[in-house]
């Protein structure tokens, strides 16, 4: 993701790529960490701060992010979604920041979100996996340098979680697929080495609204950026056509922009941040291809 969204100041330009530059390190809190929603520090909003910098060349707060993520230690204190998001944050740091970081403590704690299936869901002890659980999984092995083991089981947990309209669900047994779930399942499948079923590719496209942006479910009342963005990256992924999207999708991009040099989440949302940024910059980078 981050390789693309490194391609996002084509379209975005020099102005407006410093723009972005100025609102992600205004978000950086005194803590170290980047600011959620509410101004808070946060290791979520952190990942996606510093690679919103990474992606526009930007130098990164790097000694400051580290001190912060040394608070944390071996995660012991963070749920699945933040561990996850520690491993992340070191892994976009510094070579020279990354010495005696706890790789193997964390990944310890992340088998503790192993479920009996062998995938991995967010709750602890869970009877099954779940997309998002299997994709932080395999993203924290990664990042942390180290063996996914039994991949084979979070491909047969991607297999289990497709629905009956085509898409596939984060969790088991619902009928209808959303899109960022299926975006999720497509990088998946496709990270360990698969080949995810071709026909994804148009039930990807035909979330597409016909004024651009991609809809999170068919009845959703608007497009939001996190489907669109995510639906890019797996429909490009795939190598499918988007040439018939693109124009309509960079209109539906442009709406979202503000000229604090950020990103809003949907029509409806009026506070840009770090997330959606990211996002935007993601989005735009596959557009500009």
């Amino acid at each position: 993701m981050l390789q693309v969204a490194r391609l996002a100041p084509k379209l975005l330009g020099t102005d407006a790529a410093e723009l972005v530059v100025n609102f992600l390190r205004a978000r950086l809190t005194p803590a170290g960490g980047f600011a959620d929603r509410a101004g808070n520090p946060d290791l979520y909003y952190t990942v996606f701060g510093l690679e919103g910098l990474l992606a526009i060349r930007a130098d990164l707060p790097a000694a400051q992010v580290a001190a912060y993520l040394r608070s944390f230690g071996d995660g012991e204190s963070l749920d699945f979604v933040h561990l996850s998001c520690l491993a992340r944050c070191w892994a976009a740091l510094p070579t020279d920041l990354r010495t005696n970081v706890p790789a193997d403590a964390i990944l310890a704690r992340v088998e503790t979100y192993r479920s009996a299936d062998g995938a991995y869901d967010a709750t602890p002890g869970s009877a099954t996996g779940s997309l998002y659980g299997c994709f932080l999984a395999l993203g924290a092995y990664e990042d942390l340098g180290r063996p996914l083991p039994d991949p084979a089981a979070m491909l047969r947990c991607a297999e289990s979680l497709r629905t009956p309209d085509g898409g596939y669900a984060n969790d088991p047994g619902l009928p209808l697929g959303l899109t960022p779930s299926t975006a999720a399942a497509v990088t998946l499948i496709r990270h360990l080495g698969q080949t995810p079923p071709p026909d994804v590719s148009k039930w990807l496209l035909a979330r597409c609204h016909p004024q651009g942006g991609f809809f999170a479910v068919p009845d959703a009342p608007i497009p939001d950026l996190l489907s669109t963005a995510t639906a890019l990256h797996a429909l490009v992924g795939m190598h499918a056509n988007i040439e018939p999207i693109k124009e309509p999708c960079l209109d539906f991009i442009d709406s979202l922009w503000t000229n604090q040099g950020a990103f809003h989440g949907q029509w409806a949302d009026d506070t840009p941040d770090v997330e959606y940024t990211f996002y935007g910059l993601l989005a735009l980078g596959h557009l500009s291809l």
